[in-house]
């Protein structure tokens, strides 16, 4: 992010499960939830190289035992690029995070977990492509939980753009948590389009857990209004 510049991105999601991923990774019933999200994120350039990100939100849902509503998780850190060319891009984050009063794993009851430290790698790279603008996004990160188990977690987002104002995005959100009793992984897909207006864009997008292990099938609705400014 170039100095004196910054985005907000302000996101709405939705997910419900009545199925569940059990130990051998197979699809399973279980008690119906559901978990709504808004929040809000914020990046700021502060130098070439180095960019202040934050979010914050409200959360609410519900299962068989508990009902919940209140403050979502707070984070806020710094990213760093360290190679930066024409076409690409290395960064490293660091940050630290609160957990809300909703569901801070998915593998675990709402309200689990107190504090978050997080260390990323994120690497991008775009291209043209018969003319059009494509791109891919690479994270990895280690986030050492206090009151939940560490994490180890895999990003990844290719972007296509087929025209100046449209955006379209396949991402997928892989993870692992490290020890028992729950040995949860998880691999969510999303897929979702982006349309510009000047400064503003809207996002409409679907997340789907296709696999994992000790984890409920969460899925629903992405919706999101950017602002660059």
């Amino acid at each position: 992010m170039e100095p004196g510049r910054g985005q907000a991105i302000l996101k709405y999601e939705r997910a419900t499960a009545h199925e569940g991923y059990d130990p051998g990774a197979d699809l399973v019933a279980i008690d119906p939830r559901r978990d709504e999200t808004l929040s809000v994120f914020v990046e700021q350039g502060l130098t070439p190289r180095l960019t202040l990100q934050g979010k914050l939100g409200v959360t609410r849902g519900h299962d068989r035992w508990v009902s919940y509503s209140g403050r979502g998780p707070i984070e806020a850190g710094f990213r760093w690029t360290a190679v930066r060319d024409s076409r690409s891009a290395l960064a490293v984050y660091v940050g630290v995070g609160e957990p809300g009063v909703g569901r801070n794993a998915g593998y675990a009851a709402p309200g689990k977990g107190s504090l978050d430290l997080e260390a990323r790698v994120l690497y991008g790279r775009s291209a043209t492509w018969r003319g059009r603008e494509v791109f891919i996004d690479l994270e990895a990160a280690r986030l050492r939980r206090r009151g939940l188990a560490d994490e180890t977690r895999i990003d990844a987002t290719l972007g296509f753009r087929p025209v100046k104002s449209w955006l379209l995005l396949a991402q997928t959100y892989a993870g692992e948590a490290d020890r028992a009793p729950v040995h949860a992984r998880w691999v969510k897909s999303e897929v979702s389009v982006v349309r510009a207006f000047d400064a503003w864009s809207v996002q409409a997008g679907w997340r789907d857990t296709i696999s994992g292990r000790e984890t409920a099938r969460d899925r629903g609705p992405v919706l999101a209004v950017w602002r660059r400014f």
